[in-house]
């Protein structure tokens, strides 16, 4: 009867392995692949040209998407919750995200594999979590690009003589040839270094002559009258020696980005070969930008466009036939309730984002704009960003304390990039009383 019995549990776990590896003609549901990288600006694809060609050119492009807090903690805690930082409680890179459920969690229970190769939260110690089938990862937000030091599905590996974006893309691709052909669909988010300081380029690149973007006009501002007073007090005009510092950044930055651009090549082959490209979501984006010295300022955490605003594109055939580009404003609140109804998932009632599926397919109106809010050690400040303009209260600056906040309103059609605040100008009251009111609705939530 033992014998039996035991015969009985090992044909059932032959059956439901070979179950797993059967075609999913049973669930029909997408595929998603989220392509995070860290610091990259809105003006650097053009250092991605197989990116730019895999993705962006096939799929629907979004020169209007903004990160709602433009952190790395922040800012993917935003990501994954589909909620602004004011609602998921992480202000800054220091802050857990406690208590709230995220749409891997909520996908892991519905039936898909999920996957994280690279960063998770700076404030995570590395190991694996639960809600994550696969899991390739570097303790607390580490950055190394060089013999990188990772979890992987619960072991620790220290990867000698290995470039982190090589590493983490063989991991991706590992992925993505597990998840081939099982009854489940996927999900896996690739969250990758480049093009965070150190700035290391890959060997082979190490030596490579690029040419560096040209400078904004709004690169080290002469009159900085109009923003609020921590910018000319906390950041003086920019000197030869930090100009020349900027540089470096910028080159370094670059050339991560030439060999993370080789790797995504790699691993969109592999899910082409394993036959669900046209099956699978693919949406890239960053977790914010970096300021190259636009308005004397080297720093992320602002509501100013080299922060805020991200590269940010979608490839599904599915819902986009034919490549566009979609001017209305965007967020990264916006890819938890996407996924979630593509995933055939409620969307729960307190996420801030909406979902993309209504856009792409022109259904419904779409929102007007999209709130940016940050904190100390500079100024607390909070942001309406439309397609337009930007409107922003500066509430709490340390370095002049008033009990008024500071207001800034950038005409973003005839002043692209916000040198000029006519916040007030008489001819414009009506205007800033129109953002003022979008902006409280949107604090609110």
């Amino acid at each position: 009867m033992q014998k039996k019995i035991t015969v009985l549990f090992l044909l059932s776990i032959l059956v439901l392995q070979a179950c797993d590896a059967l075609p999913r003609f049973n669930d029909k549901r997408p595929n998603f692949l989220i392509i995070l990288t860290d610091d990259q600006r809105y003006d650097t694809m053009q250092y991605m040209p197989k990116t730019q060609s895999l993705i962006f050119d096939q799929g629907a492009a979004f020169p209007h998407a903004y990160v709602t807090t433009p952190l790395c903690c922040p800012s993917r805690s935003s990501i994954l919750t589909g909620k602004y930082a004011h609602n998921h409680g992480v202000w800054a890179n220091d802050d857990s995200l406690i208590d709230q459920k995220t749409f891997i969690e909520y996908m892991h229970e519905n039936g898909y594999t999920t996957g994280l190769v690279g960063k998770y939260l700076n404030t995570w110690n590395g190991k694996m979590r639960p809600e994550f089938d696969f899991w390739a990862s570097y303790k607390n937000g580490e950055t190394r690009y060089e013999n990188p030091l990772l979890n992987v599905n619960g072991e620790w590996i220290r990867h000698e003589g290995e470039y982190v974006t090589y590493t983490l893309g063989n991991y991706a691709i590992e992925f993505l040839e597990q998840s081939a052909g099982k009854r489940k669909p996927f999900v896996l988010l690739l969250a990758v270094n480049a093009p965070h300081n150190p700035f290391t380029p890959a060997p082979e690149d190490m030596s490579l002559n690029i040419d560096l973007p040209a400078r904004l006009p709004n690169f080290n501002e002469e009159d900085v009258s109009d923003k609020p007073a921590w910018i000319g007090l906390k950041d003086p005009a920019l000197d030869e020696s930090a100009i020349e510092s900027l540089d470096e950044i910028r080159r370094g930055q670059i050339l991560t980005l030439i060999s993370l651009d080789r790797t995504l090549e790699k691993v969109l082959t592999k899910l082409d070969e394993t036959g669900e490209m046209d099956n699978t979501m693919i949406i890239f984006l960053s977790d914010n930008g970096l300021q190259w010295g636009e308005h004397r300022l080297t720093t992320k955490n602002t509501l100013y466009d080299e922060s805020v605003r991200v590269p940010f594109a979608i490839r599904y055939p599915p819902l986009i036939a034919k490549p566009f580009v979609e001017n209305k404003v965007v967020a990264n609140i916006d890819i938890a309730p996407t996924l979630l109804q593509l995933a055939e998932i409620p969307i729960p009632a307190d996420m801030d984002g909406l979902s993309l599926v209504n856009l792409l397919t022109g259904q419904g109106e779409w929102r007007e704009g999209v709130l940016l809010e940050g904190w100390p050690p500079r100024g607390e400040y909070a942001a309406i960003h439309t397609e337009r303009y930007v409107y922003a209260e500066t509430v709490m600056d340390s370095f002049a304390p008033t009990s008024d906040p500071e207001l800034e309103l950038y005409d973003l059609e005839k002043d692209p990039y916000q040198m000029n605040s006519i916040a007030y100008e008489p001819e414009c009251q009506e205007l800033v009383a129109h953002l003022k009111s979008l902006l409280e609705k949107e604090k609110n939530k």
